[in-house]
């Protein structure tokens, strides 16, 4: 298997958050408009998701990091599973025009505003429906803060896709180190169907075949 590694954890840290707040705010209600991944999700009230998912340059430390762990060049072929609004893939255009950059994500808000540049290597699906790739396609694939969203028995097949399409593999998702990082996301967490710790996960990706790299943000 691959790595634990460090990449998105300094920009989630920077973000502070009320947990028992959220969990007495009509948590039922906020879970199922967050659910449905569109705009209050996104751009709604902070209840409901992000409260404003603004491209604002945040991720380029992050693409910076990925294209130097990854060694990807201008010929690289990268796709991200789960993308959001692809600021991810935007810096990693800007900074590799020449490279190839696909995304997809099931949610038409999010891709719909994603920034422009980007917009034409994006389109609709679900993570753990099988990808029109080849194996191997990609140099990289990516994918963050989506797969804790699926259920065990879609995990597998996300996972395994990851995997097949892929040379090198990094995925990022929530998990817990104790019973207090557990409570806080469960306060938290509006769209996570996945609550594992983090030798739960290490099990799970040794036992769907996933061989890239990982990494696990916690609420503190």
């Amino acid at each position: 298997m691959g790595q634990l590694v460090d990449l998105v954890t300094p920009l989630h840290r920077r973000t502070s958050r009320d947990y028992v707040a959220r969990m007495i705010d009509d948590k039922v209600g906020c879970m199922l408009k967050a659910k449905e991944y569109e705009f209050d999700y996104w751009d709604g009230d902070r209840r409901y998701g992000y409260g404003g998912y603004r491209y604002d340059g945040r991720w380029k430390p992050v693409a910076k990091q990925i294209i130097s762990s990854y060694g990807l060049s201008q010929s690289s072929r990268i796709l991200d599973v789960g993308c959001g609004k692809a600021h991810v893939l935007c810096e990693l255009k800007q900074l590799l025009p020449d490279a190839e950059v696909v995304g997809f994500d099931i949610s038409r808000h999010g891709i719909g505003d994603a920034p422009e540049s980007i917009r034409p290597h994006l389109f609709n699906q679900r993570a753990q429906d099988v990808y029109a790739f080849d194996d191997n396609y990609f140099d990289l694939v990516i994918s963050m803060g989506c797969l804790h969203n699926l259920k065990i028995f879609d995990l597998e097949t996300a996972l395994r896709e990851i995997e097949r399409v892929g040379q090198q593999g990094y995925v990022m998702l929530e998990s817990y180190r104790d019973e207090q990082e557990l409570f806080n996301l469960q306060c938290w967490a509006l769209t996570c169907e996945s609550f594992f710790s983090v030798v739960e996960w290490v099990w799970l990706y040794e036992r769907f075949g996933y061989t890239g790299d990982y990494e696990f943000i916690f609420f503190e």
